[in-house]
């Protein structure tokens, strides 16, 4: 749903606010306003008990330890799981004052200005993160939601520079994008994290013009690799490489683009190779499914949006 009053009066906060003044003029369960103009509403679902049990595990774990950073950061994680983006927002930034040269607050928070759509102020945090993070030995990032292996593919360093490449690429600066993934390439330590940069580098390479030299990069992809969580980064690959059938990502039309990752991608395999309009059908049936948080919609609806 559109609401134009709430749209003109965000559009002047956004212009002379700080960043935890933007969302505050907001109705109460809207999160932010689309680049399209539709408000967003918080998707808030309760976590599973066994996951909402870890988190506050986690939680009193590092207040044990007076690890009060740490504490509100897996605050502010669970937060964003339950769609409370802003709230999270809010929580990362009041620690902010008190822990000013910790990167990995600024991380967090800028993943969730990306949420928000805020990306200049995603890019803002994630370069700080990136300036505090040189001359430092890299950790893993434990993950809030653990994958089927319950075993982490990313870490501080990695989760910096894909989500400030990715900022970089949602605002069409894709000559910084490629220089963030290949730094979160270099960090990567597993093929699940290299692959889901190696994603998002090769389309900075083909959207900056950068066709030969962007097929060279994804040419050791192969089709057996040690994927978790990435598979449809894989696949996705696989399909630029001319190694795997693109409707097999997604069973139908209905359902493929459901998944926001493959929707983005193929309409990206599409718009790549010259089918601008097919492009665009599939990004705003992206756009429909709704599923607002998922970066595959957030690229979807900036494309849309640029036109």
């Amino acid at each position: 749903m559109k609401y134009l009053s709430v749209i003109i009066f965000t559009g002047f906060l956004l212009a002379c606010s700080t960043p935890t003044q933007k969302f505050t003029a907001l109705p109460e369960g809207v999160q932010t306003v689309s680049l399209l103009g539709d408000t967003l509403e918080t998707n808030s679902s309760m976590l599973q008990q066994e996951l909402a049990e870890r988190i506050d595990s986690l939680i009193l774990l590092e207040r044990s330890r007076d690890a009060e950073t740490e504490a509100v950061i897996w605050e502010a994680r669970y937060l964003g799981y339950n769609g409370e983006y802003r709230k999270a927002v809010d929580l990362l930034s009041k620690r902010i004052e008190q822990d000013s040269k910790n990167p990995a607050l600024y991380r967090h928070r800028g993943h969730r200005y990306i949420s928000l759509r805020a990306f200049d102020d995603a890019i803002k945090d994630l370069e700080k993160a990136a300036e505090l993070i040189k001359g430092t030995e890299d950790v893993v990032e434990q993950d809030g939601l653990p994958n089927e292996m319950n075993s982490p593919t990313s870490s501080l360093h990695t989760n910096i520079w894909y989500h400030l490449g990715l900022a970089y690429y949602l605002t069409n600066d894709f000559e910084k994008a490629q220089k963030a993934y290949v730094e979160c390439i270099n960090a990567s330590t597993n093929d699940d994290m290299m692959i889901a940069a190696l994603y998002w580098y090769y389309m900075s390479l083909r959207r900056d013009g950068q066709d030969e030299f962007a097929g060279k990069v994804i040419d050791p992809v192969r089709s057996e690799m040690n994927i978790i969580e990435n598979d449809s980064y894989h696949k996705l690959l696989l399909v630029f490489k001319g190694e795997f059938d693109p409707n097999a990502l997604l069973d139908t039309e209905t359902d493929a683009l459901s998944n926001a990752t493959a929707g983005y991608g193929i309409g990206n395999w599409h718009y790549i190779n010259g089918r601008k309009d097919r492009a665009m059908e599939i990004w705003q049936n992206v756009y429909d499914a709704g599923n607002w948080s998922a970066f595959g919609f957030i690229a979807s609806e900036a494309e849309l949006a640029g036109e």
